[in-house]
Parts: C-alpha cells; structure tokens; sequence
C-alpha cells in the first residue's frame, strides 16, 4: 500500500497497485486505467479514486481496472527516481530488464505492470481500451496523446477536446506505445497542470464520458453525464482539431535548460521567437504553430514540442490510403522491405528514403522511425490493430 497526496486537495489517499476493480453484471469492454506512471501526477490517481468509488457494479457492463503506476515515486511525489516509468516499454529494454538480477526501482515497477497487462489481457475479453492519465508542468488545455492508428483516431474523436498525433516519433517507451503494438486502442489524457483542482476534475470527466463511449455504463446512468462533456469543452476553449508533431527540442541536465516563463501548451508561435535559454544561449522557434508541453520542472528529456494542425483533407486521405493498404506497394521499390513476416515494419534504405517526405510515410501511419547507418526502420501501428475486436462498436 502507498500513500499519495494531493497539495490541491489537502487530501492523502491509501492505495494498492490496483487502486480498484469492478467486475460488471453484464457483458462488455475491459477498460484498463492508469493513474501515477508518473509520480508528481496525482490527478489520475484521486480522479480514479473518486470515480470509481460512485460506480454501481449493476450498472456496469464488463470489467474496469484502475492501476497505479510508479507507487514509490508517487509517494515521494517525484516524477521518478531512478529511470522514467514511462519511457522504458520496449521490447528490447523489456528483456533487458528480464535478465538482470539486480533491479532498480523502475525496473521492478515496470516488470510488475507488465505481468498484469499481460494477465488482463489473457483473463478478461474485449474489446480492450487503455487510458492512461498525465498531467504537465506548464499551464495547458485538457487533450488527447494517441499512436496514429484509426482505431484510436476514432475513438478519441468522440471526446471535446484537441488530439495530437506522432508524439511517439519523438519518444522512446511510452507505456501506450507499447500497448497499441499490442493491436489495442489506448490513448493518453492530460487534463491540466500538475497541482490544479481542474486537472483532477478534468480526469473525473474524461472517465465519466470514456465509460459511457466504450458502452461500459450507460449515459443515464451516470450523474451530470453532458455537465461532463461540457467540462471538457469549455476547458479546452472549444477546440478540437487535430495537431501533428513536428519538432523536439531536447534537453540534458548540464545544457542548464530554461524556458521562458509565462508558455501554455498550445499557444500560437511564431518562427524566430524566442523559447527558451540555454549555455548557448537564446533558443528561438525554427517553426510557425504551437508550442506543446514546454518544460517548467528540473527533471525531464523534452524541452519543449512544436505541433501544427492537421487538414481534414489529409485526415481523410490518410484513412483511405490506409483502408485499402496502399503501403503494400511501397515494396516494389528497390531498397523497400518488411523487416518481418506480419508485414508491421518497413525497412528503407536511406538513398531511397530521401526521395519522400516524411509526411508521406506518416499518411500510410508509419511514424515511429529506429534509423542504423543505411536504413530507415518504420513500424506501422495500422497493421498491428486488432480493428475486428471494434467492428460492431458505434464509434468504429
């Protein structure tokens, strides 16, 4: 057990690795939420808390999880201790840790969460959703993190609230990223900043609305369902778009990395504006459009993103090249491979590779990039969801 604070509260809670589980009457989704991956974000935590203390398992259908993530950096109110929870979901790291013998405190947290994705997914049927909750340290607008699958896409348009797409290039090991190899839906909601009561309220409704969309519960059966809605709406100033990725800056501890103050996450910027300091000095904006989560704590790998709106139009595309598998073609080009049999990664030689945009490859949902000294190594989140498990959803 761990006992986690909220200083927006003035309220501490007791909680285990599986702060709840409701076993429904009827059948349905499983949803698994997690709370705390990282742990000076306590709004997951006292939302699930909360939410999951008013629901009725009679008027549940299906199974729902809610789950802490690092417990001990929760408790010490730390984004982590030794490695960052949230960046060590890849396979090769994975069996890295599998090996050792001697573990530090991520690796323990991260073999534990592990085991029970994996027991969750083998004991309990779908179709499966992943929601996992964050918080910044800069001032932001509640909105949604996804992989770039149309599973996701569609799913988290249901919700009032911006998406942005293609974080996943630029991060090594999300929790999420991990579990949308998998074939899952999963998404990220960052519902404020680290010690606002919003940030905590915002999660409540996020909840609230992503039980009644998975048809978990009911909307009549949850109290103040469209107050929820309208929660997020206003919040999120009406704003729905969706943005892409298209710059990290990235920051070591002796660069002496120092944003200038006042930023919020999705607020206009322009090229050549001034960001940040640094040793070197000013750090200006090589792009037009929005910054993104700008870092105002001590620890942390991402200075700051860039992030720019996407068309309908290439939205739209996207899905119809996806649909009718037009990346197939893409291996009658000399130096264009699978790298395997499921047909998930494409291997591109590099001479070929400079002859398209990035953003083309980003049409067909080809986004995470592993580059060696001759190849592009670009994993297809498209192939690998399991869209039959949603068919007969609504929201599909």
């Amino acid at each position: 057990m761990v006992e986690v604070s909220s200083p927006v509260l003035n309220k501490t809670v007791i909680i285990n690795r599986i702060i709840s589980k409701i076993k429904g009457n009827n059948k349905g989704p499983t949803m698994v939420f997690f709370g705390g991956i990282h742990g000076n974000e306590t709004a997951g935590v006292f939302a699930l808390k909360h939410v999951f203390n008013t629901l009725n398992p009679k008027d549940i259908s299906g199974t729902l999880y809610a789950i802490t993530g690092n417990t001990e950096a929760l408790k010490q109110n730390k984004r982590y201790l030794n490695n960052d929870l949230n960046r060590l979901w890849f396979e090769e790291r994975i069996d890295g840790i599998k090996r050792k013998t001697d573990l530090n405190h991520e690796e323990h947290e991260l073999l534990e969460l592990h085991k029970l994705v994996h027991q969750i997914i083998e004991t309990e049927s779908g179709p499966f959703y992943f929601i996992d909750f964050h918080t910044t340290s800069s001032k932001t607008i509640p909105f949604i993190t996804i992989n770039d699958a149309l599973i996701n896409r569609k799913f988290s348009s249901l919700f009032p609230v911006p998406i942005v797409l293609g974080i996943e290039e630029y991060l090594e090991g999300p929790l999420l990223s991990y579990i949308n190899q998998l074939g899952y839906v999963s998404l990220g909601f960052e519902s404020g900043q680290h010690d606002e009561k919003d940030a905590i309220t915002n999660s409540q409704a996020f909840i609230y609305l992503s039980l009644v969309y998975a048809k978990a519960i009911k909307a009549e059966s949850v109290l103040g369902f469209q107050m929820h809605y309208k929660q997020l709406q206003e919040q999120s100033y009406n704003i729905q778009d969706a943005f892409e990725v298209t710059y990290l800056h990235r920051v070591r501890p002796e660069d002496h990395f120092k944003m200038v103050e006042g930023f919020k996450s999705f607020e206009k910027i322009n090229k050549k504006m001034v960001l940040a300091n640094d040793k070197e000095g000013e750090i200006t904006s090589k792009y037009n459009g929005r910054i993104f989560m700008p870092l105002y704590q001590k620890i942390g790998e991402e200075g700051f993103f860039v992030i720019q709106p996407i068309k309908p139009f290439f939205l739209n595309l996207s899905e119809f090249l996806r649909r009718i598998k037009f990346d197939s073609f893409l291996v009658i080009l000399p130096g264009v491979s699978w790298a395997n049999k499921q047909k998930q990664v494409l291997l591109v030689n590099l001479k070929i590779a400079k002859f398209f945009a990035k953003s083309f490859f980003h049409l067909l949902g080809y986004r995470s990039q592993k580059i060696d000294a001759t190849h592009l190594r670009l994993s297809n989140r498209e192939r690998a969801s399991k869209k039959d498990m949603y068919k007969n959803e609504d929201w599909y």
